[in-house]
């Protein structure tokens, strides 16, 4: 994880301009965040305190987030023993990833007191921990008993004394060079980015990484090497010219140069602070994307492979059918020949007639010696007609299947092609009115909680893709809402639209004003509907146009389906547009 010692011992060198600051409020949005809202120096700050496993971390925070109705107990016990009182120190123990934030409070007798608040930033036994000036737990967000199976050896309980978690690891504030150089030396790794995770607190692979790469050394282990590292990192810890930085799809501290990193340096003095709130705000932004992009899907792919077995069992029954003219024919031979067959009927349970569709071939007809000839032919009149009907059914009902399946391939596109929370809701909003998914109680339970979330006050289904070709405005849909709101709505019957030939994507306007645009804009609209398509990755794509009053919708349709007529066909290279 990104977050190591290093990090945190910056970030509480930046939060020592909170000292003095008084605590006005505190939330718990959840049960693994905290947020401290501080007074200091004329301004309000909020402190957040994440010990979820993936993304613990302590920083400063812009960015607001909703709080339960009812505060958690933790939350309740917080601000009963630290609302109005002051911080009096924040300090690390070397390069562990605890911070202790020691606030000066008021009892009950107006005695001065204090407090500390210790966040362990440990992953997955991340905690945070309130003790008083004797270091006794007054409570914690994370109980721990030590007789518990899953605890660690360490009691995290009301009323026991707090320990300092154990570690075998050095400190390497307190190493000189060459100690630090003896210790590596003793050791059997051969690579330094798994040496000195291994032997010292608070020092993370990736850190290392990004120092042989900004310093451009080898990997192996050498004196050479070790003497560079150990000052450059003694350059970060002493220096207040540090900037955090993107490093390998996550973060790690660098020296500053003042050239190359000029303009990453801010006025405010919480520049590390700010860049993890917004590496985590645009972390947890895509978390949710993609999650909620997850379960749409999820739910989507159910109700296809849910179609697709229903419309394998049509097949089936369509296939049982097939004979259904054999039983008509059977019925029709036996009764153009009652009189014969009745006079004689033998022991068989067949009779053997000519075939008067076939040339007068004999053919043999199963019968059931125990009914007359005529209550067999009834028997395969009611065959014949029973398979009639059902086929008239199942065919009716294939069709309806298959073109259901085709709405289900076109929300996929969109989902595939979404690029924010806002598609993603629209996406939701169609599929929740759609009665495809009525009884899907995933639907229900899980996405309509996500979109209550992160879905906004107003609809975006005015909010399409807007360029201008030519000095003409083309308008592009970019869910199949949208694509319904542009076709039937927004778009003048002699406007032009666009679509791909039997290939999910964007209805596309071009709007003409009543002129007549040349060959080479609807070639270029034409580009554009394919890349706003499944085929965006393709070549020679089939695109078809038409007058916007040749396209209509079919009452009931599914969102997004029309049919048109008089439409002409042109074959293009998909393009995006920019530049046209």
């Amino acid at each position: 994880m990104a977050f190591d010692g290093i990090v945190l011992n910056k970030v509480v060198n930046e939060l020592q301009a909170l000292k003095n600051g008084k605590v006005n409020r505190i939330y718990e949005p959840n049960k693994n965040e905290l947020l401290f809202s501080i007074y200091a120096n004329g301004k309000t700050y909020a402190l957040n305190i994440n010990i979820s496993a993936d993304n613990y971390r302590l920083n400063l925070t812009t960015n607001e987030k909703p709080n339960p109705f009812v505060a958690p107990n933790f939350c309740m016990l917080l601000r009963k023993y630290l609302i109005n009182s002051k911080i009096n120190k924040i300090y690390t123990n070397g390069l562990e990833r605890i911070c202790f934030i020691e606030f000066e409070c008021f009892n009950e007798m107006n005695d001065k007191i204090y407090r500390t608040l210790i966040i362990e930033l440990m992953g997955k036994y991340s905690n945070v921990i309130l003790v008083n000036a004797e270091n006794t737990i007054i409570d914690a967000l994370k109980r721990f008993d030590s007789e518990s199976e899953n605890s660690t050896s360490r009691s995290i309980m009301p009323g026991r004394k707090y320990i300092f978690p154990k570690s075998e690891k050095q400190d390497f504030l307190s190493l000189t060079k060459k100690d630090f150089y003896n210790l590596c030396m003793q050791s059997d790794k051969h690579t330094l980015d798994t040496l000195l995770p291994s032997l010292f607190t608070g020092i993370s692979k990736l850190f290392i990484q990004s120092i042989l790469e900004e310093l451009k050394l080898s990997n192996t282990v050498s004196e050479s090497s070790l003497k560079e590292i150990y000052t450059y990192i003694n350059e970060i810890l002493n220096s207040d010219d540090c900037i955090c930085k993107n490093y390998k799809n996550n973060y790690t501290v660098f020296k500053a140069n003042k050239d190359g990193d000029s303009n990453n340096l801010l006025d405010s003095p919480f520049q590390i602070n700010f860049f993890l709130d917004d590496f985590y705000f645009q972390k947890s932004q895509e978390d949710i994307f993609k999650n909620y992009r997850n379960n749409l899907l999820k739910i989507i792919n159910g109700t296809l492979d849910k179609i697709t077995r229903k419309l394998d069992n049509i097949n089936s029954k369509i296939e049982a059918c097939k004979d259904m003219d054999k039983y008509k024919t059977y019925g029709e031979l036996l009764i153009a020949n009652i009189y014969r067959i009745d006079t004689l009927k033998v022991s068989q349970n067949f009779v053997e007639v000519e075939n008067y569709y076939d040339n007068n071939n004999l053919i043999q007809v199963p019968i059931n010696n125990e009914l007359s000839t005529s209550q067999n032919a009834e028997n395969y009149f009611k065959k014949y007609n029973k398979q009639k009907n059902t086929l008239e059914i199942v065919n009716a009902q294939k069709k309806d299947s298959e073109k259901e399946l085709d709405y289900l391939g076109s929300l996929i596109y969109e989902l595939d092609n979404a690029k924010d929370l806002d598609s993603i809701n629209e996406i939701y909003n169609e599929i929740s009115e759609n009665i495809l998914f009525n009884d899907n109680t995933s639907l229900k339970a899980n996405s309509r909680n996500q979109s209550k979330e992160n879905k906004k006050e107003t609809s975006s289904i005015d909010n399409y893709i807007r360029m201008n070709i030519d000095g003409y405005t083309v308008l592009i849909g970019k869910n199949n809402r949208q694509n319904d709101y542009l076709t039937l709505r927004v778009a003048n019957d002699n406007d032009y639209w666009f679509h791909t030939k039997d290939i999910h994507g964007s209805h596309l306007i071009l709007r003409c004003n009543g002129d007549m645009p040349k060959m080479d804009t609807i070639i270029k609209c034409a580009k554009i509907a394919a890349y706003y398509s499944k085929a965006k990755f393709s070549s020679n794509v089939p695109v078809d146009y038409t007058l916007v009053k040749y396209v209509k919708k079919p009452n009931g349709a599914v969102p997004g389906y029309v049919i048109y007529t008089n439409q002409k066909t042109v074959n293009v290279e998909p393009s995006s547009g920019i530049g046209m």
